[in-house]
């Protein structure tokens, strides 16, 4: 486990510090851009992540693939994800005007509903890097071979960073574009890391072999590329079958999210700025986490694909574990120095002062640290659930728990009560009970009954 999760763990640190050092950077820039980039980035990923889920999904079935030892049906699989996210594209372009009506709705001030736009437009527009980048590092995380997303994550993180600075306050030549160069430097950064991925994954030799399975001395080379990319319809079905309830599950979890940091703009500017910085250093802190949801995923999978249940289960345990004794030690940070979290944010033209945002924002740094060994057991036991494809129930009790109980919630809150402090607490008791019902599933073991790949197939030709 920890062999696949270490590099894992180390890209979402870098993924992670990139998003970071975008919000340190704006909210040095001005209040509004800090205020405008956790709404529109949040929507932005709630927009595309259906069909990054669903693209790659593949990865999981790459990860059974493997376990099967059918190298060529892990690379028959990525191909197909590929299919998937090119796509998507089309789709994702057609929901730039429900992104901006949704913005609107969130009643920011005009300057932040303009910078907002600003910096949605753009990332919709280059959003198809996002589920091609999916494809092709769930393909590495499958088979094992996670350095390759690692080595990748942090060239582009590196990127960005020097991406962010430049272009957001102009400097050595280039123009000064605010939020627009953040958005510029992220998708930039995005292009790269799929370049480096893209390049080792169509270098690779189970790539060949495969090509060579394919190959014989009546086909031209024009037709053997097509029969290598052909669409495989059965497998495209399997894939979008799983793939969507997982897809499903992570837009209704990340939508009802959005709405909540949308609605924080309705309390006020020390409410949103103090809510919109406890969730960067959040993400900062969990970003660990989702790379041991994404290795849980794929141990899981490669021993479903051995069909050895006893092995994945085991593999889910120690993940889960690994992930508290994490959260316990960056937890204690969040208790005992909030100040040095809160103070990197401080923007420079906020009419509150600093006193104001450390007060709330410790509290909201408190309960997140109690809720965050909860978040940890569901984080990386939906991750191992999805690598056995039990996606269905993932997705109804999402469904029930976010829609049913926590948006309603909020709602009432944030209409009653104006309390940004009773609105997180709100939240922790959410995420407190919808954990349980996931260690529960785990428990159960209905999960190990699933058939996700079929052991018998042959490889298409």
């Amino acid at each position: 486990m920890w062999r696949i999760a270490m590099p894992l763990i180390l890209s979402m640190g870098a993924m992670t510090i990139m998003q970071f050092t975008d919000r340190v950077f704006l909210a040095r820039y001005s209040s509004v851009t800090l205020q405008a980039a956790l709404p529109s980035g949040i929507l932005v990923y709630t927009l595309i992540c259906l069909f990054q889920t669903v693209a790659g999904y593949s990865g999981t079935f790459a990860a059974q693939y493997h376990g099967a030892k059918k190298p060529g049906h892990c690379v028959h699989a990525t191909l197909q994800g590929f299919w998937l996210a090119f796509a998507s594209w089309p789709i994702i372009l057609a929901l730039i005007p429900l992104g901006i009506w949704l913005l609107a709705i969130g009643g920011h001030s005009p300057a932040v509903f303009t910078a907002e736009k600003e910096y949605f437009i753009i990332l919709m527009v280059t959003g198809i890097i996002v589920p091609l980048n999916s494809v092709v590092s769930g393909y590495f995380m499958g088979i094992g071979k996670t350095r390759i997303n690692l080595t990748s994550n942090i060239i582009g993180c590196l990127a960005n960073v020097v991406l962010d600075y430049v272009l957001i306050f102009g400097v050595w030549g280039f123009p000064e574009l605010g939020i627009r160069g953040a958005a510029y430097a992220t998708a930039l950064a995005g292009l790269l890391t799929l370049v480096i991925q893209g390049v080792a994954f169509f270098r690779t030799n189970a790539l060949q072999d495969y090509v060579d399975l394919k190959n014989d001395s009546t086909l031209s080379a024009a037709r053997l590329r097509w029969l290598v990319w052909k669409p495989d319809p059965a497998l495209l079905l399997r894939m979008i079958r799983f793939g969507t309830p997982a897809g499903l599950h992570i837009l209704l979890d990340l939508s009802s999210f959005t709405l909540f940091v949308i609605l924080t703009g309705r309390m006020g500017d020390l409410a949103q700025t103090a809510s919109n910085i406890a969730f960067s250093i959040n993400h900062l802190a969990f970003a660990p986490l989702l790379g041991l949801s994404w290795a849980a995923s794929a141990v899981v999978g490669q021993h479903q694909g051995a069909q050895n249940s006893v092995a994945a289960e085991k593999a889910g345990f120690t993940a889960m574990r690994m992930g508290l004794l994490y959260m316990a030690l960056i937890g204690s940070t969040f208790v005992l120095f909030p100040q040095l979290y809160i103070a990197l944010f401080n923007p420079k033209d906020a009419l509150f002062s600093s006193q104001e945002l450390l007060a709330i924002g410790r509290q909201m740094l408190i309960m997140l640290t109690i809720w965050g060994f909860f978040d940890s057991i569901s984080i990386i036991l939906v991750g191992a659930l999805k690598g056995a494809g039990d996606t269905r129930f993932v997705l109804i009790y999402m469904a029930l728990w976010s829609w049913g109980f926590f948006v309603p919630g909020s709602i009432l809150i944030i209409w009653k009560s104006q309390n940004i402090l009773v609105l997180w607490a709100w939240l922790a008791l959410y995420v407190c009970l919808f954990t349980s019902g996931i260690l529960l599933r785990w428990k159960h073991g209905k999960w190990k009954t699933i058939k996700l790949i079929h052991h018998d197939e042959p490889l298409p030709l």
